[in-house]
């Protein structure tokens, strides 16, 4: 869930001369940075090109016509220049960023293949705060993607940003033009006008050509003296592909009952928090969302190498927007994640907290309602449309974004910490991700602690389903593994087909899945149990790859026709006596009805990949022949034993 009154990025400039404008300003030439963006299909590949990235409005200099006086000072209009919506607009001029005054002044970097968006920079007149950018077709027009049947990917290094702040790529359903032509704005795309959001951001200076002047208020959770805002909200549909830091992530849809921009009028229509109106506006604020920490998997992404997804290094994220039977005009139905990070794939992890059935690892209708029912929220999602919903409007086209920003309501606990403030931690969905919240999140804080903190954004690719990025490829022996070692010293056995034990078990199968391997630790090929969806025929060793165009782990072969090269004759040291290993479940296996030798997804997750079980030694047995077994040991073959009485309840 998302507590957002104003917009995705909140302007923060401590500048009385930095604010921004209607009217196309002449000072100073457009200087657009860019972004490489690539359009892919499987047959014949990615073409790239240079797009060009323009400033948000919002963060523009505004002035008047015909000089260098401001119209907006800090967190006030000038009343002389803006007493009402259209003198204001056709009054004040925004103006244009030269190349210099991107980087220097707003932060932005140009990087080979993409920028680096800083967090906090110090320029002539204050400090500017993060930053909104658009990609564009040409120099008047918004490029409008279409994202149904297709698959998204980009690049992104998350390193530097810290609990509370959030780098987001996201989409939303504005006008190509930005608006141009309506009322009095003149400026268009060119200048990153016509912003909108699920939110129905009030703090939009213009909206459909109009300054949002009436009623403007200050905003009293900005220390810095910069926000306020207006009567009139700026609503449309948003596709959330990334909200992250290097603590946490979400990727949500959010649907709206309107189409494109729609300037709504009054605290219901708008859904304004403050009036206890969120579930009545015309756009479903809390979206759908699918944060790995909040859906059970807390060691799936953060920082460092014990996280399936590294935070400290750079990733590409691709995100899949499936339909239901597979083509453009279809119904769009499902929405997939998966990592690509050292040369591996890594698939957003299914739920462990939904309950028997429902481990869903993508974002459907189906995992909405089970979601909002086991959290308690307000199914919004499904009052303004559903998946099908947001399809429709993913069908009218929408504007590619990159931001960054801090969040002077919440501090962004909604994304990374416990929210909201009065639910109990143990409470389902609450927790988000292990930040502690409190002072250390507030912009104040961050921007005096981090000021150089960012986001870097490279390589956007759009295109077919499983167009966007190749798929790692091991490198495959040519060559079966010789019969025999010529010396014991060169073999080992493994139990899963891939890696050695330690020398002092090298004598005899100690579970059903032990193996010689002649030559020692096997390269280029995938584990035993491990994931091989997307390369078949890579498993070590006689093991198959068995599973469906989803998902497909490498399993011992059928029969013993096929069994695994034998081992030597050789004499070899005696191994150890095998123990016998527990299996005791967690407590929230027990709860849930969870056995440790069916409950194949934590023994995948877990084990000896997570700190906790290690610690606790739990599903020892079923770990240990999952090939996954902790530190040192050695069981016995499972089947000898009645596993029930081993357990430690």
């Amino acid at each position: 869930m998302k507590i957002r009154v104003l917009s995705k990025l909140l302007p923060a400039l401590l500048s009385p001369s930095l604010t921004l404008a209607q009217q196309a300003g002449t000072y100073e030439t457009e200087q657009k940075p860019t972004i490489t963006l690539k359009e892919c299909t499987v047959a014949g590949g990615c073409t790239s090109r240079k797009a060009k990235l323009t400033l948000d409005a919002n963060w523009r200099w505004i002035h008047e016509t015909n000089g260098y006086q401001n119209c907006y000072t800090g967190n006030q209009w000038d009343t002389g220049k803006c007493s009402d919506p259209a003198q204001c607009a056709q009054n004040c001029a925004l103006e244009g960023v030269s190349k210099q005054k991107y980087e220097n002044t707003y932060g932005i970097k140009q990087l080979q293949d993409g920028v680096r968006l800083n967090f906090a920079t110090d320029h002539q007149y204050g400090v500017n705060v993060g930053s909104r950018l658009y990609v564009m077709e040409d120099d008047e027009n918004y490029a409008m993607f279409y994202l149904k049947n297709r698959e998204f990917s980009f690049e992104v290094d998350v390193s530097e940003l810290y609990c509370g702040m959030n780098g987001a790529m996201y989409f939303t359903e504005m006008q190509a033009n930005g608006g141009k032509g309506i009322g009095s704005n003149n400026a268009g795309a060119k200048y990153g006008t016509g912003y909108c959001d699920a939110q129905c951001p009030h703090d939009m200076k213009f909206i459909d050509g109009e300054a949002n002047v009436v009623d403007w208020t200050t905003n009293p959770n900005d220390k810095s003296n910069n926000m306020g805002a207006g009567k009139y909200g700026a609503c449309c549909a948003e596709m959330d592909i990334w909200e992250a830091n290097s603590m946490a992530s979400a990727f949500t849809p959010h649907t709206c009952s309107t189409e494109k921009l729609y300037r709504c009028s009054d605290p219901l229509e708008c859904g304004d928090n403050g009036s206890g109106y969120r579930y009545d506006g015309v756009c479903d604020k809390d979206g759908c969302d699918i944060n790995p920490y909040r859906m059970g998997n807390e060691d799936f992404y953060g920082r460092g190498d014990h996280y399936a997804v590294n935070t400290l290094k750079p990733m590409t994220v691709v995100t899949q927007f499936l339909t239901n039977d597979g083509t453009d005009t279809g119904d769009f139905s499902e929405m997939r994640r998966l990592y690509i990070q050292d040369g591996k794939i890594v698939h957003s992890p299914p739920s462990t907290i939904l309950g028997p059935g429902k481990e869903s690892d993508s974002i459907t209708d189906q995992f909405c309602d089970d979601k909002k029912d086991l959290f308690g929220d307000v199914n919004d999602y499904q009052e303004h449309g559903g998946m099908k919903g947001m399809g429709e409007s993913l069908d009218r086209g929408h504007a590619m974004i990159f931001s960054l920003w801090d969040d002077v309501e919440v501090n962004m606990l909604w994304l990374d910490s416990a929210y909201p403030l009065d639910k109990s931690t143990t409470d389902p969905g609450i927790k988000r991700g292990d930040c502690p919240g409190g002072e250390t999140s507030t912009p104040t804080y961050l921007r005096g602690k981090y000021p150089n903190g960012g986001v870097v954004f490279k390589n956007a690719a759009v295109g077919e389903i499983g167009s966007t990025y190749v798929s790692p490829t091991p490198e495959t022996p040519t060559n079966k593994p010789t019969p025999k070692p010529t010396t014991v010293s060169e073999g080992c056995f493994s139990n899963d087909y891939k890696d050695c034990l330690p020398k002092s078990y090298s004598n005899g199968p100690a579970s059903c899945n032990t193996v010689w391997l002649p030559n020692g630790p096997q390269q280029g090929c995938i584990a035993l149990w491990g994931d091989c969806t997307d390369n078949s025929s890579s498993c070590c060793g006689n093991a198959v790859c068995f599973g469906d165009a989803d998902h497909a782990a490498c399993v011992p072969p059928a029969d013993s026709t096929n069994s695994p090269t034998s081992k030597p004759t050789t004499p070899k040291p005696t191994p150890p006596t095998c123990t016998i290993c527990d299996d005791r479940e967690t407590s929230w296996q027990i709860q849930n009805g969870f056995d440790c030798a069916t409950d194949t997804v934590r023994m995948d997750k877990k084990c000896n990949k997570d700190a906790k079980w290690a610690n606790k030694g739990y599903c020892r047995l079923s770990c240990y022949n999952a090939g996954s077994g902790y530190p040192g040991d050695v069981c016995c073959d499972g089947t000898l034993f009645d596993r029930k009485s081993l357990r430690g309840r």
